[in-house]
């Protein structure tokens, strides 16, 4: 297959934060001549270190540039779009419980954030069909499967209704909407890929794997929300930016492309495996007062971007004790997170509910429950 992307210029909206730091860093490790800007505004999600592997190497260093704004600032945008031969909007708030505390931040981003660059592919657009630029730039908005809501049974597939439950996954599918509009209103080449649940190294320390992992390591309780049972499919971080970019040089102008990870699990049995994976006790597992709202299950069909070659690589056997092995070596770098800021965040989210929670049963019991 022609891809007309290598050794092209890329902008990488959301580039410090957890998958587009994955994905910067996959793709200049390719040595292939592509460029790379990076725009972040660095939010509590964003972290420069995470992109200091590439900045500490010569020859990938001189392939990125980092720009530090917002992508809802047109008047930073516009220059950078104008450059690139395609745009990968990464740039996200993500964690369901901060948007259930403040949802506004996550409407700039996810939808003003996704007007402004989508106006400035357009303006890039309207230049290619004037001859003032090769060819439009490709826009590719990186989504997530909480849009499609909650389901008992079956697997979405990409044409299925969007239905979600939370600010975060409103703003996600809100963004979505306004990718598709722009599509078929002022003809952008978009694409859109929806991600299961992600982990890996270098994941802030406010989701499950990362939280669960960096309590266990200090010896601090595990607040497991409701019975446990909550089923999520997960999707290793090396995956998920390797399906980015299969579906930015070969999906469909126009498409959505689901990004499932194959291994469907209760987050009651992510816990043990990890716990097992740290040799500490099930007794650390405190169960928790749910939060609002929450999905009890999300399962996709990814059968649409297998049929054009794609698939997961990494097994969660594999990628789960490679992300408990990098957390235990890089305590640095997490310890230095879950101070300041951080501290008051889980605090306001775990702390009156630690206060009420209860111990969760042994693991015998939690294997009995998940049969």
């Amino acid at each position: 297959m022609y891809d007309r992307f290598a050794g092209g210029h890329l902008l990488v909206t959301g580039g410090a934060g957890f998958i587009g730091s994955s994905y910067v860093r996959d793709v200049l490790s390719r040595r292939d001549g592509t460029t790379i800007t990076v725009l972040d505004t660095l939010t509590y999600a964003g972290n420069r270190g995470n992109l200091a592997r590439v900045e500490q190497d010569p020859e990938q260093a001189a392939r990125l540039r980092f720009v530090r704004g917002d992508i809802a600032d047109p008047v930073v945008v516009g220059p950078l779009v104008r450059e690139a031969d395609a745009v990968l909007n990464f740039a996200a708030e993500t964690h369901v419980d901060r948007s259930i505390l403040d949802p506004e931040a996550f409407l700039r981003t996810g939808v003003i954030g996704v007007h402004v660059l989508l106006e400035a592919c357009r303006r890039e657009t309207d230049r290619a069909a004037a001859g003032d630029r090769d060819r439009p730039p490709r826009f590719l908005q990186v989504s997530t499967d909480e849009v499609y809501g909650t389901t008992d049974v079956g697997r979405w597939v990409e044409t299925d209704e969007l239905a979600p439950r939370s600010p975060y996954a409103a703003a996600k599918a809100s963004g979505e909407l306004l990718v598709g509009a722009y599509r078929v209103t002022y003809g952008i080449d978009t694409v859109v890929t929806r991600g299961s649940n992600t982990y890996g190294a270098f994941q802030h320390p406010e989701k499950l794997i990362p939280l669960f992992v960096t309590n266990a390591l200090q010896d601090e309780p595990l607040p497991m929300y409701g019975d446990g049972l909550q089923q999520r499919d997960w999707l290793h971080v090396l995956d998920h930016a390797a399906g980015i970019d299969f579906v930015l040089r070969y999906g469909s102008s126009g498409e959505t492309y689901n990004l499932p990870g194959g291994t469907e699990l209760p987050n009651r049995e992510v816990i043990r495996r990890l716990l097992a994976l740290l040799d500490k006790p099930w007794s650390l597992v405190r169960t928790v007062p749910d939060r609002p709202g929450h999905d009890r299950r999300y399962a996709m069909n990814g059968s649409k971007l297998r049929a054009l070659g794609w698939r997961p690589r990494v097994s969660f056997d594999e990628g789960l004790a490679d992300t408990v092995r990098w957390y235990r070596d890089n305590e640095a770098w997490w310890r230095s997170i879950r101070s300041g800021d951080f501290e008051s965040y889980y605090e306001r989210q775990y702390g009156d509910r630690l206060a009420r929670g209860r111990p969760a049963g042994d693991r015998a019991a939690a294997r009995s429950t998940e049969s």
